[in-house]
Formats: structure tokens, sequence, C-alpha cells
């Protein structure tokens, strides 16, 4: 039984939206009558390009919280014993917000037709990304659905977890950058032209600071607007070019040799690809399969290159930590882990030991490069602020020489 999205008006005229299993559309419609509501719209619920009309699609999926959430919640309920389409039905009555109830709804009609799990999340590519499916897949092939899910939920939490570290260690110096900008901007712009027309009727020559300062205030009140234009082209200009995948590879490829940029965007990919294996490789998920998945979730290029050429090596029947050893893009640490991993036939759980040891060294990347940006922005804007004070109170010093 489908999953359709409706909106309908009230006897109070106020819109209510919400999702209902029917059989139709007009199913649907007549449920709304009955609950004395007038129809706007009934769309079936679903994502991409089903067949059969155009339909209500979700333009994004969940947030990676809502989904580490959900997936924590459907591994409880299958763990406790409830068949899968009850435990959807229940997820769909406390879900928070129309968009994760019509997710579960829909995934509840889908299991309800005879679809496994597995094949009802393939049909939501853009909330469940691939290893969802390939994980849940042989979870229900192997019997232990309810483990691979609990899996899969500490593996979600553990890669919103990594996300929230990152944003929460950059937003700070990023936020000071802003704020330093609008205030030297703020100085140049209004302060200092209040100040420096004084000098500027004294008829005397001016230290150069004092100069350099009027030229720059001057600049920014005829010509700041031009500026703010020209940034915003190239801003424009190089997310176009970071489009095309040469460009964008060589832009990553910049970044990974940066002394300290480079170790916290090596550390951050590594982590989240040797995670994703090990809970791969954990649920009986061929290593092929698995490089080809975890190489999605990797964000640099040049490292997800790196695991599909490992990927290549391997089926042609070399070793995993070898193939990418070669590539030169991965921590000897990690490839060490992974080559002992092998060996003692426990891979698994040396991915995830060498997954955590990343996490361990992102962590201290990012305090060091939060304990050097932080105070380089606040260094920058005091001596900018310094020049603005010298270059104001050089002229005061010589106009009370003179008086002298």
């Amino acid at each position: 039984m489908p999953a359709f999205a409706y909106q309908a008006l009230d006897a109070n005229g106020r819109t209510q939206r919400g999702v209902l299993q029917a059989d139709t559309a007009r199913a649907v419609r007549g449920v709304l009558r009955e609950r004395g509501l007038n129809a706007l719209s009934v769309d079936e619920v679903r994502e991409g390009g089903a067949a059969g009309g155009a339909g209500w699609r979700w333009r994004r999926g969940l947030g990676s919280a809502q989904l580490a959430l959900l997936t924590r919640q459907l591994a409880t309920l299958l763990g406790a014993g409830l068949p899968i389409d009850e435990a959807l039905a229940a997820l769909s009555e406390q879900a928070d917000g129309e968009r994760q109830r019509g997710v579960t709804v829909a995934l509840r009609a889908r299991v309800s037709e005879g679809a496994s799990l597995a094949g009802a999340l393939r049909e939501f590519p853009e909330t469940f990304p691939d290893i969802y499916c390939a994980t849940v897949g042989a979870g229900e092939q192997s019997g232990h659905l309810d483990g691979v899910l609990d899996k899969l939920a500490d593996y979600a939490e553990a890669s919103d977890a990594l996300r929230q570290k990152v944003l929460a260690a950059l937003a700070y110096p990023l936020l000071l950058t802003l704020v330093a900008i609008a205030v030297v901007t703020g100085l140049l712009g209004w302060v200092v032209p209040q100040i420096v027309g004084v000098f500027q009727n004294m008829h005397q020559t001016l230290p150069w600071a004092t100069r350099v300062l009027i030229a720059l205030s001057d600049f920014v009140r005829h010509w700041g607007w031009l500026v703010l234009i020209v940034l915003g082209l190239l801003a424009l200009g190089a997310r176009i070019a970071l489009r095309g995948e040469t460009a964008r590879g060589r832009w990553h490829a910049a970044l990974l040799r940066l002394p300290l940029i480079g170790r916290v965007e090596r550390a951050a990919n590594t982590a989240r690809a040797m995670r994703t294996l090990a809970l791969l490789a954990g649920s009986a998920v061929p290593l092929l399969d698995a490089l080809g998945i975890a190489a999605q979730v990797v964000s640099s290029l040049p490292m997800r290159q790196a695991l599909r050429d490992a990927a290549l090596k391997v089926r042609e029947g070399g070793a995993f930590s070898r193939a990418l050893a070669d590539s030169g893009q991965f921590p000897p640490v990690a490839l060490r882990l992974i080559g002992s991993g092998e060996r003692s036939g426990q891979l698994p759980r040396m991915l995830e030991a060498a997954a955590q040891q990343q996490q361990r060294d992102l962590d201290r990347w990012l305090t060091a490069l939060t304990a050097v940006l932080g105070p380089a922005v606040i260094l920058l804007v005091g001596a900018l602020v310094l020049f603005i004070v010298l270059a104001i109170l050089l002229p005061i010093f010589d106009l009370n020489r003179m008086v002298k």
C-alpha cells in the first residue's frame, strides 16, 4: 500500500499537511473528507525518478543527526523483537517532522508490499546512501539485521560527531575573521574620515602612515562596492571551476600539501574511509564492494582515486594494505594496522582501530589548527588597529611639537 503526502484545508481555513497510506490518491481524498478536510494536493511519496506520474519527491534527505537517530531507533525496535513493518509504523508515529514521517511511512509501504528493507532504502538515495543499502542488505541475508543496524547506528553517530567537530573547530576562526573584516572596514569607511579630515586642512606634510591611511580610507569609501563585486565574481568563478573534476582534484591535492590544513583533511578522510570499511567488512559485504562505497564517502578526490585504484589492485589479487600504500595518500600508521589485520584475519577490527587512531589524530590537529588560527587573526587585527591609531596620532604629535 503506497504512501501519499497531502495538503488540505480545515474548517478554519488553515493548511494541514501529513502522510497517509492508501491504495490510491482517491482513497486518501476520501479519508480527508471524512476528517472534514478539503484536499488541496495528494501525491505519492517517492524520491528520484520513479515511474508513474510526477509524484511528490523529497528535494533533500534527512540531516545527519536525524538519520543517526532514526537508525538507532530502528535498531532498538528490531532488537526488541518487533517485525520490520511494525517498527517502521512506530517510527512514523513518533517522527520528528513531515519529511521523516513521509520517509518512514513510504518505507513501511514498500516493505508491506513485499520489498526487502534494503530494496526500500534504495528508493530514497538522497536520504539513505549506498553504505546503508549495502549494510542492511548484508544484514538481511545473514539474518542478523538488528545487530547490523546497531553497528550502522554507531557509524552514523560517529560520522555526525566527526562532522560537528570539524565544523565547531572551524567556526571560531571564521567568525573571528568576519568580525575583524567588519571592524577594519568600519574604521576605514566611517571613523577614520571623520578624524583625518582635520589634518588635511592643516596644509602641512603629513606622515607617510597617515597618508597611507587616508588613501586606504578613500579607496574603501569610493571603491569598496567594486571590491565586493570582484570578490563575489571570483568566488562564483571558483565555484564554477571547481565543479570540474580536474580542477577540484588539483585544489584538493593542494589542500593536502598544506602544513596543518593538509593533516586535518587527510586525517578526517582517512577516519571516514576506515570506519566505512570496518562497518561494511564486519557486515560481510565483499571488500571490493566496500571499497567502492568507501570511495564515495571520501571528500578528497586524490584519496578517493587512491581507494578506487586499490580496488583494481585487490581485484587483480594484490594485498589491500600494499595497494593503499602504493598510493601514498594514507597515513603509515593506518596502513600498518590494516596490514596486521590482513595477516591475522581480523581486518574489520583493525580497520576500526585505524579509524579510532585517525580520529585521535584529527582531534589533535583540530586543536592545533584552532590554537593557531584564532591568535593569528587576533594579532593581525591588532596590528591593523595599531597602524590606524599610530597614523592618527603621529600628526597630533607633530602639531604639539610645532606649538612648542
